[in-house]
């Protein structure tokens, strides 16, 4: 049996031997680059990855070493296709996102529309980013918000997107695939849910409370001790306080936030009911227009891919070889596609820097389909 070091010494000597030929392939690569890049071909070819990569399988003696083998020449093709979209940004050839970059969002003249009514937390966001005397209007749902600024009729809309401890707005995901409209900013808001009631009102006159499903699934501790409450759920926190207010019951309470109680004149029955005090929502400012702030640090993309093994961790390997910080990822299940998904993910970075722009060449060309959400 030989030593070990003599087994290391050897190992070393295959692994230099490596490292050269694998310099000498990323070579050639660059030829091919060139060569497509004079001739307008795309980097990605699947017909011929696939035709190679049987064919360097088949190359190896021992049936259980098949496996590796395609695993490695996977990884080396992967990295030539990078190093040629690399080249290909390098001669003026990136992925064109079509976003119009400008110094600051034009908020001169403008309206602004959210879903829910006076009170709800769609309007505090709206009013924590625009201000307080911004010419604003409610609807009654996030689509009819969409279909507000694709029509012209809004300029922006505030939407949440996703909550700290009750998750994404999957149908707010999914609007932004359908519309043609996109992310311009963000602004998050504390969530900080009170029991109202009519005044003169108990919380031991109460036997029924409305709310949004997330914000009685965020009070449940609260609502634990109070388990023979109905709880009835409705679109938004504003909207319970409101029907409280409208239904004149004292029997009836809203779990809402406290600013919605003045507007509406019900009295506070309980205070910092939701089970998070670090709980926080974060609402997207959406356009129609094609638009990104010049400084913009956080881009957002959706794509959808093959369904077979390894397409995901090819699609995300390209943030990886190109040092990008993805902060997010969450999947939606695709319309009339059993068991397929969609995938949304957010990333640091700008539209214009080299590598955001070569990793969006390699997941364009990866994917079945790909859209740019927004850059802010």
């Amino acid at each position: 049996m030989k030593e070990l070091s003599e087994i290391r010494k050897e190992i070393d000597t295959i692994d230099h031997q490596i490292v050269s030929l694998y310099e000498k392939r990323m070579g050639l690569t660059t030829e091919v680059a060139e060569y497509k890049i004079s001739t307008g071909k795309p980097v990605l070819d699947k017909e011929r990855e696939k035709e190679k990569l049987n064919k360097v399988k088949s190359l190896a003696k021992l049936e259980e070493n098949r496996y590796g083998v395609g695993e490695l020449f996977e990884q080396i093709m992967a990295l030539s296709r990078r190093r040629q979209y690399q080249m290909l940004i390098q001669h003026g050839q990136g992925q064109e996102t079509g976003f119009v970059q400008v110094d600051c969002l034009p908020y001169r003249t403008h309206k602004v529309v959210y879903q829910g009514t006076e009170g709800a937390y769609s309007q505090l966001a709206m009013k924590a980013y625009f201000g307080e005397d911004t010419d604003s209007y409610h609807v009654e749902t996030w689509r009819d918000a969409m279909e507000a600024i694709s029509s012209g009729q809004a300029d922006y809309a505030v939407l949440p997107i996703e909550n700290s401890s009750a998750g994404i707005v999957g149908e707010n995901f999914d609007l932004l695939m359908e519309y043609e409209n996109y992310i311009v900013a963000e602004q998050t808001i504390k969530v900080e849910h009170a029991l109202l009631g009519l005044p003169g009102s108990s919380i031991s006159d109460i036997t029924c409370v409305y709310s949004h499903p997330q914000a009685l699934m965020q009070s449940v501790d609260f609502l634990e001790e109070h388990k023979k409450w109905e709880q009835v759920e409705v679109k938004n926190t504003a909207v319970a306080a409101k029907k409280i207010l409208e239904e004149q019951k004292k029997n009836q309470a809203a779990i809402a936030s406290k600013v919605t109680a003045d507007i509406y004149g019900l009295d506070l029955l309980a205070d910092h009911i939701n089970y998070s005090t670090e709980n926080s929502t974060r609402f997207i400012i959406v356009s129609g227009q094609k638009i990104c702030l010049k400084k913009a640090e956080k881009i957002s993309i959706c794509f959808e891919i093959s369904h077979e093994s390894g397409s995901l961790y090819h699609m995300l390997s390209h943030f990886i070889f190109n040092n990008l910080n993805m902060v997010k990822i969450e999947s939606r299940p695709i319309k009339d596609r059993s068991f397929e998904y969609r995938f949304f993910v957010d990333m640091e970075g700008n539209l214009e820097d080299g590598a955001v722009q070569n990793a969006l060449k390699g997941l364009q060309e990866g994917a079945l389909s790909m859209k740019v959400l927004g850059n802010y």
